[in-house]
């Protein structure tokens, strides 16, 4: 059996990202304040903008799994959304069952303006590291080869 190395906090990568993904998951909830957005419902909205400027109206399960949100939490966000003005729900003519979503114009407008409200608290947040270095570690950590 091999021994565990035990690691000060300051030494082990997992208690540093955990600080790392609290500081940084404060900066983009205060950045997304003022424009009415929470992070899940900012992600929802903005790739439901993108699917739809790409000629596709997602499902709310197609929309999870591009989002990579928990189907529940997305459907809870989609109704916030909803209320807001800044999506739409219509019923799908191929099944009657599922509801295809499209962003309104308000959400049209809002989805860029929060996307770069978001890009600079990225640039902001990972300027100490190297873009292609962040890119290349965050890579790795979210989809490990197997």
């Amino acid at each position: 059996m091999e021994k565990l190395m035990v690691l000060r906090p300051g030494e082990s990568p997992g208690f540093l990202l955990w600080h790392a993904t609290l500081r940084w998951q404060r900066a983009i909830a205060a950045a997304l304040a003022p424009l009415g957005l929470t992070h899940v419902q900012f992600v929802l909205l903005a790739c439901m903008w993108w699917l739809n400027t790409h000629e596709e109206q997602p499902n709310q399960l197609a929309l999870a799994r591009q989002a990579g949100t928990d189907v529940k939490m997305t459907s809870q966000a989609l109704r916030a959304l909803e209320k807001k003005g800044l999506i739409e729900r219509e019923v799908d003519p191929a099944d009657t069952r599922a509801k295809r979503l499209r962003v309104t114009a308000a959400g049209a407008e809002l989805a860029p303006r929060a996307i770069a409200v978001v890009e600079q608290v990225d640039a902001d947040f990972f300027q100490p590291v190297a873009v292609d270095d962040a890119i290349t570690l965050l890579t790795h950590l979210a989809h490990p080869e197997p």
